[in-house]
């Protein structure tokens, strides 16, 4: 009898006790709420990378529109801006054109379609991408 319970026992050794299976699954949720939080982080700084391309590239067609001869002012419509070889992806971005004043000043913004609080514009007398709409 002492015999068959020792053959028993050695045949169980072989795997992990509760204990250990808990303590891995711990460890991994605790490498998991640690990366996460990162990771969508990353996201919303990519979106907002992509609205500070959009309203960059807008400045730079509505410079393109107004050094055209045939153009007395800024381009007052996106459409306008897509002719000087503006382009953007329709399913992340939406551009539009804040205040725009003949030949003197303008603002583009662009609004993320992944998150609408992430926003961009850019005045012609900062220089410079800045986050919310125009003024």
């Amino acid at each position: 009898m002492f015999q068959r319970f020792h053959a028993m026992k050695e045949r169980r050794e072989g795997g992990f006790t509760l204990i250990e299976l808990l303590v891995v699954i711990l460890i991994i949720a605790i490498l998991a709420a640690i990366a996460i939080p990162v990771f969508l982080n990353q996201r919303k700084k990519g979106w907002a990378a992509q609205q500070e391309s959009a309203v960059k590239n807008m400045a730079t067609a509505q410079e393109s529109f107004l050094a055209d001869p045939a153009n007395t002012g800024y381009a007052t419509t996106v459409a306008d801006l897509e002719a000087e070889g503006f382009t953007f992806s329709a399913t992340d971005v939406t551009p539009g054109l804040g205040t725009v004043t003949a030949g003197t000043y303008y603002c583009v913004e662009a609004t993320s379609l992944k998150d609408s609080s992430i926003t961009r514009h850019y005045e012609s007398d900062v220089g410079r991408p800045a986050t919310g709409l125009c003024p």
